[in-house]
C-alpha cells in the first residue's frame, strides 16, 4: 500500500484545497443550504424514502452537505471523508445548524477502524469509487458496517464517463473501461468552479459495473437493482444540455451518465 498511500496523500491535499473553493461556489450554494435547501437529488431521495429514525453512514461525504441533508430528514448520521478540511467544515456546519450528525476523518478503506457501530443504511454518491484502487476491501467494509437486513445505496457517475479525457478541448476516449493502471491528471480549476486558479492533482482508478457488483456480492450483499440513466443531475461534464426536468444530457445520448445500485445485507 506504500504507492497507494502516496496517491492518497496527493488526493487528500487536493481535496483540502477543493473544500475551500467549493464552499464558496455556486454549485454547492452554501448560503441557501444553511437556509434549509437540501443538497440531495431525486434519485437518492426516491431510493431511500423515509429515513426518519434510521442510522446512516455516509462514505466520502466531502464537507457534509448530503450527510446533513439526511440528518434534517431525521436520520442519525455519521459522515466520513479523507479530507480533514472537509470534516472540519462539516462539523462547523453541523454545529451552526444545530444538527446531531457525527463526522470522522479517515480513508474510506479504514472506516471500520474508526467507526465501530453498524447502520441501517450505508450511502455514497457521485464521484466516489474512482478514488479507490480496489473495490474488494470497500465492499467488505460496507458489509461490516451494515446491520443484518440493512441497505447499501449508491448513485454514481457511469464508468463509461471515465473513459474520456476532458482536459484537451473536445472529450476523447483515452482510458480503459476496466483499466487497472492508475490515472493521473493535473489541471487548473475544479468541477465546481472551472475559473478557480487552484491546481488539482489527482490519482484515480476506473471500475466497471461488473467489478462494483462483484465487490458487493462477494462481501455478502444481495443486489436488489442496478439501473443506468443517460442523464445527470450535475452539469460537471463538457457540453451537456439541460433538459426541461433540470437534468443534463449529452447531445446524442449514446451512453449512460450515471447508475444507481441498491443492495441488502443478507
Amino acid at each position: 500500500m506504500t504507492t497507494n498511500n502516496k496517491y492518497f496523500k496527493t488526493n487528500k491535499a487536493t481535496w483540502n484545497e477543493k473544500v475551500k473553493v467549493h464552499a464558496k461556489s455556486a454549485m454547492y450554494n452554501l448560503d441557501d443550504f444553511k437556509k434549509g435547501k437540501s443538497s440531495l437529488m431525486l434519485y437518492e431521495l426516491n431510493a431511500l424514502g423515509n429515513v426518519n429514525g434510521k442510522s446512516l453512514l455516509h462514505l466520502q461525504c466531502h464537507f457534509g452537505q448530503d450527510t446533513l441533508s439526511w440528518s434534517r430528514l431525521g436520520a442519525k448520521c455519521t459522515g466520513i471523508d479523507l479530507s480533514d478540511e472537509g470534516i472540519n467544515l462539516a462539523q462547523q456546519l453541523n454545529d451552526e445548524l444545530k444538527l446531531d450528525a457525527n463526522f470522522v476523518c479517515c480513508n474510506v478503506f479504514d472506516t471500520s477502524q474508526f467507526v465501530k457501530e453498524t447502520f441501517d443504511i450505508v450511502f455514497t454518491s457521485y464521484g466516489v469509487i474512482g478514488w479507490l484502487p480496489d473495490l474488494k476491501p470497500w465492499g467488505k467494509m460496507i458489509a461490516e458496517r451494515l446491520k443484518k437486513g440493512g441497505t447499501f445505496y449508491m448513485v454514481e457517475f457511469h464508468p463509461i464517463v471515465w473513459m474520456f479525457d476532458y482536459l484537451e478541448g473536445k472529450p476523447f476516449m483515452k482510458y480503459g473501461y476496466m483499466q487497472n493502471d492508475v490515472i493521473y491528471e493535473e489541471y487548473e480549476g475544479t468541477y465546481a468552479n472551472q475559473e478557480s486558479k487552484m491546481i488539482s492533482k489527482e490519482y484515480g482508478w476506473n471500475h466497471g459495473l461488473g467489478e462494483v457488483v462483484s465487490a458487493l456480492t462477494e462481501a455478502g450483499l444481495h443486489i436488489e437493482y442496478l439501473k443506468e440513466y443517460d442523464e445527470s443531475p450535475y452539469n460537471v461534464l463538457p457540453n451537456l444540455i439541460e433538459t426541461e426536468t433540470g437534468m443534463f444530457v449529452t447531445k446524442d445520448k449514446l451512453y449512460p451518465l450515471i447508475f444507481e445500485l441498491k443492495a441488502t445485507k443478507i
